[in-house]
């Protein structure tokens, strides 16, 4: 990590857990962090400070905000780079902005106002089907958050779609010193057919191909040679469950992007969305090379 890192807060608990998490990322890489707030970060999530909503107020509050979170982190790491940015754009728009710059954004995994019970919030969501460069979405059990698993978890399709996901995991798994499990989860569209003739055939054909792709994906990226432990996991089953399931025990997990655009914009595909939301471990969407 050459660029900054970059961490958005809001002076919600998630947001200050994603800037600890943050901070230990930086560190680990010895990359500066941008700590960003935008002092519309409360009217965009439908959320007022309690002393109104003037406009000196609400910068008032924000500096508040960014001045704590400031301080936080060089709490948390005396030796690391750290500034701040406070910004009159939406929060979305801002972040966005910072992704152009960015090695990564960091953002929490919910929001501060009427959204905030949702899994995931408003900006989280919409900086993750947009960015520039990956976004992590910080979220997960506390034993996942300390990385005291040591295990990072990569979830691949075709080879080529995936290299941008593996290289960001491969990466990690090298400044981390963790476990690479990498994992491709397949469909036998026998076994979903009542009464087909040869389900064991074709189970076994799908298996082989699963396996070659794992092979051939990691040697793309020389894999092996980069990091000691990796674990192929050919899943049969859709990609959602099987991600889930293998994050139980994982410090992150890595998931290319599916974006699609629909009538509401850049979106993210079902696979992201659920592990987004679900996932027991902080997730890193990583935008096709």
């Amino acid at each position: 990590m050459d660029r900054s890192l970059y961490a958005g807060v809001d002076g919600s608990e998630p947001s200050l857990r994603a800037l600890d998490w943050a901070v230990d990322e930086a560190a680990a890489h010895g990359a500066p962090l941008t700590v960003v707030h935008s002092w519309r970060w409360e009217q965009y999530e439908s959320h007022e400070p309690s002393f109104g909503v003037k406009r000196g107020s609400s910068q008032v509050f924000a500096e508040n905000i960014t001045g704590s979170a400031l301080a936080r982190a060089e709490r948390r790491s005396a030796a690391l780079k750290v500034t701040s940015e406070l910004t009159a754009d939406d929060p979305v728009t801002a972040l966005i902005q910072a992704s152009r710059e960015a090695s990564a954004v960091v953002v929490g995994s919910r929001g501060r106002g009427e959204l905030a019970g949702l899994l995931l919030g408003s900006v989280g969501l919409a900086v993750a089907a947009r960015a520039v460069s990956p976004v992590i979405v910080v979220r997960g059990e506390e034993a996942n958050l300390r990385r005291g698993f040591h295990r990072i978890v990569v979830g691949i399709d075709e080879p080529e779609k995936s290299r941008a996901a593996l290289e960001f995991a491969l990466r990690e798994a090298e400044v981390h010193g963790a476990t690479l499990c990498v994992v491709h989860a397949w469909r036998c569209p026998a076994l979903e057919i009542p009464d087909h003739p040869d389900h064991r055939a074709d189970t076994e054909q799908h298996t082989r191909h699963a396996e070659e792709l794992l092979d051939a994906a990691l040697r793309l990226v020389g894999g092996a040679d980069r990091v000691a432990d990796i674990q192929r996991a050919a899943v049969e089953g859709p990609a959602r469950p099987a991600l889930l399931d293998a994050v139980l025990t994982a410090d992150l997990l890595v998931v290319g992007a599916r974006r699609r655009t629909g009538h509401l914009g850049m979106q993210l595909g079902p696979v992201n969305h659920a592990v987004l939301h679900h996932a027991a471990c902080p997730v890193a969407v990583i935008p096709h090379e």
